[in-house]
């Protein structure tokens, strides 16, 4: 049945296919509705609920990303970039952000990936992951960036490892402790 499942997942990324799957992805745009808006910025914000209370945390600053929910999609369109929000049916149940890392010519970062426990073991992140890879494809970027917590975040770290990223060098100044830093060529 999850294999089932998987394979009815990947078969579009579309909402006119929703019926048939257990989740959908939606574009944040700017021109989304406030309640659209702030389901984003809940799942935002626990997000960072969920990283200050790990170990290593401490040097998180989570006014930065209050700033950041209280913007979207803004935050992140003003960085060459976007957020993504999936939907188990119609409630809002994952995140992912990316924008471009102008250091670094033609890469974008991937950021603020988040599914609620409820809503885990739906590949929810693997599909959020992808429908960024693929964007980034489409815009003609040549890498994506990310950095994760492997001690807090296993299981995203072994998806990333799943989906070809790789241990790099650090690329950017994140405070928290116990930090991996990973690419993905495209």
């Amino acid at each position: 049945m999850q294999t089932l499942l998987r394979r009815i997942v990947n078969l579009s990324m579309d909402r006119s296919v929703a019926s048939s799957r257990p989740f959908y992805l939606e574009e944040i745009a700017a021109t989304a509705s406030n309640s659209t808006l702030a389901q984003a910025r809940d799942l935002l914000l626990e997000y960072g609920h969920f990283v200050i209370a790990q170990p290593g945390a401490a040097r998180f600053c989570f006014g930065s990303l209050e700033n950041e929910a209280a913007r979207l999609p803004a935050s992140y369109h003003e960085q060459g970039g976007g957020c993504l929000m999936a939907r188990v049916q119609d409630d809002p149940a994952g995140f992912i952000a990316w924008r471009a890392l102008p250091e670094l010519v033609d890469a974008w970062e991937l950021k603020r990936l988040w599914v609620r426990p409820n809503a885990r073991g739906l590949s929810l992140g693997r599909a959020l992951t992808q429908a960024v890879l693929e964007r980034a494809v489409a815009a003609g970027r040549k890498a994506v960036f990310l950095d994760t917590a492997p001690a807090s975040m296993a299981a995203a770290h072994r998806m990333y490892l799943g989906l070809g990223f790789e241990p790099c060098a650090r690329y950017n100044d994140n405070p928290v402790e116990g930090l991996v830093y990973l690419r993905k060529n495209l």
